[in-house]
C-alpha cells in the first residue's frame, strides 16, 4: 500500500460533506464485517435457492431441478443471460456460499452436491454467454500478451462515466456508483485470490505481490475493502457487506458472478489472471477522476482515500500484471493464452455493461438502482 496518512483535507468541505464524513474519521481500524443477509428473490430460480438457504420447504434437489427446467424453458440468448435478474441473483447467492456464506448457511450448504450442480448449470450458461458476446483477440503468441493487453486497456479518449463524475457528477450519482461497486469492492481481491494455489513460480509471486497490496500489506485498516467501506461511510451509506445486493440490477451482479466463475473453477485460472490484469491496468486513471470529482463536491480524505490509493498502487500494479502475471502465465502455458485474453476481455466488457447502464439512467434523469429506487431511500434506511 502507498497511502500513508489518514489526515482529512483542510480545503473546506461543504456542510453536507463534513456531516457525512465525520463518523468515518473516528474509525482508525477496519470493523469486522457483519454477516450478509439473504437477498430478496427475483424469480423462480433465485426463490428456490433462497428458500433452501433459509431452511424452507425447498430441497437442494428441488433447486437444481428448478434451475435446469428454467434454463431450458427460457432458452435465453447470450445477452439475455447477462441481464437476467433471476439467474444472476441465484448464481450470486450460490457463489456467495464460498465467500462469506450467509452466516451458518455456507458451512452447511457450500459443498451440497445438488446446490453445486445448480451453480454449475448457471455458471455454464454464463460462461457460454461470455464466450459468445465477448470479443477476444485471436492468433496472439504468448510473448505478445502484454502488448495486446495494453492495447485492449488503452484509454480511447471517449468521454466515459469517470469523466462525467469528475466534471459534472452529483453527490447522489456518486452514492449510486458506490452502491453498485460495493457488491465487489467490499470483498475486493477475494475472487482473484482463489488463483494463488493454482499458480507456480514467478507467476504466483506476481499474483501475491499484487494481492498483498490489495489486502493492505498486513494492516487491516489499509485493506482496499476497508478503504472502500470508509468511502461508503463518508457518503452516508451503510457499509454492511452485501447489504445493497437487493438494490442493484443484473448488469451489476454479473460482474461479480463472472469474477467468481473464473475464480472458483480451476480450469479457468488463466481467465482469473487475465481478469485481474485488466482491472489493474484500467483503474488508475478513472480512480484519479473519481477522486477529483469527490473533491469538487467538497468531500474529504475519508471519501477519496480508496480512489487516491488506486491511482498510485495500480500504476505500479499494471506493469506487474501485464508482464509478470499475465505474460508470465502465457509463457508458462502457451496453450492457455486465449484463456488469459478471455478473462481480460470479459472484465472490460462487463465493466462497460454496467457503466452503460449508469450513464443511460442518469442521462434519462432517473436512478440507476434496481427499480429506479432513489438513493435517498437508502440513506434513510442507513440512518434508521
Amino acid at each position: 500500500m502507498t497511502a500513508t496518512s489518514t489526515a482529512t483535507s483542510t480545503a473546506g468541505p461543504t456542510t453536507d460533506a463534513a456531516r457525512l464524513a465525520a463518523p468515518a474519521r473516528r474509525a482508525r481500524t477496519a470493523p469486522l464485517p457483519r454477516p450478509v443477509g439473504l437477498p430478496t428473490p427475483r424469480g423462480p430460480v433465485s426463490a428456490a435457492v433462497v428458500d433452501v438457504l433459509a431452511s424452507g420447504s425447498t430441497t437442494p434437489a428441488d433447486a437444481r431441478r428448478t434451475t435446469a427446467a428454467e434454463l431450458e424453458r427460457r432458452a435465453l440468448g447470450a445477452d439475455e443471460v447477462l441481464r437476467d435478474e433471476d439467474l444472476q441473483l441465484a448464481l450470486w447467492t450460490l457463489q456467495e456460499l464460498s465467500f462469506r456464506g450467509f452466516g451458518g448457511a455456507g458451512d452447511r450448504f457450500e459443498w451440497d452436491l445438488e446446490l453445486v450442480g445448480a451453480r454449475q448449470l448457471l455458471e455454464g450458461a454464463l460462461e457460454a454467454a461470455l464466450r459468445q458476446v465477448v470479443d477476444v483477440p485471436t492468433g496472439v503468441a504468448p510473448s505478445e500478451v502484454p502488448e495486446v493487453l495494453f492495447a485492449m486497456t488503452a484509454d480511447d479518449g471517449a468521454p466515459g462515466m469517470s469523466d462525467h463524475l469528475a466534471r459534472r457528477g452529483t453527490l447522489e450519482q456518486f452514492r449510486e456508483l458506490v452502491v453498485h461497486r460495493s457488491i465487489y469492492h467490499l470483498k475486493e481481491a477475494d475472487p482473484h485470490t482463489w488463483a494463488i494455489p493454482r499458480l507456480e513460480g514467478s507467476v504466483k509471486a506476481a499474483m501475491v505481490e499484487i494481492q498483498a497490496d490489495e489486502y493492505g500489506g498486513g494492516r487491516p485498516e489499509r485493506m482496499h475493502a476497508a478503504l472502500f467501506a470508509r468511502t461508503m461511510r463518508a457518503l452516508g451509506l451503510d457499509d454492511t457487506y452485501g447489504l445493497y445486493v437487493d438494490e442493484v440490477p443484473a448488469t451489476t451482479l454479473v460482474g461479480s458472478t463472472a469474477m467468481a466463475l473464473f475464480g472458483l473453477n480451476r480450469r479457468l485460472v488463466g481467465a482469473v489472471v487475465g481478469h485481474l490484469a485488466a482491472i489493474e491496468m484500467t483503474s488508475s486513471l478513472p480512480s484519479r477522476r473519481y477522486g477529483a470529482g469527490m473533491r469538487r463536491l467538497g468531500l474529504d480524505r475519508d471519501a477519496t482515500w480508496f480512489y487516491d490509493e488506486h491511482v498510485e498502487a495500480d500504476a505500479v500494479h499494471e506493469q506487474i500484471a501485464a508482464h509478470d502475471l499475465a505474460g508470465g502465465f502465457a509463457r508458462q502455458h502457451p496453450d492457455r493464452t486465449s484463456e488469459v485474453l478471455l478473462g481480460a476481455a470479459a472484465g472490460l466488457a462487463l465493466d462497460e455493461l454496467v457503466g452503460g447502464h449508469l450513464r443511460s439512467s442518469w442521462e434519462a434523469g432517473r436512478s440507476s438502482l434496481l427499480g429506479g429506487r432513489a438513493v435517498d431511500d437508502l440513506l434513510a434506511a442507513a440512518a434508521a
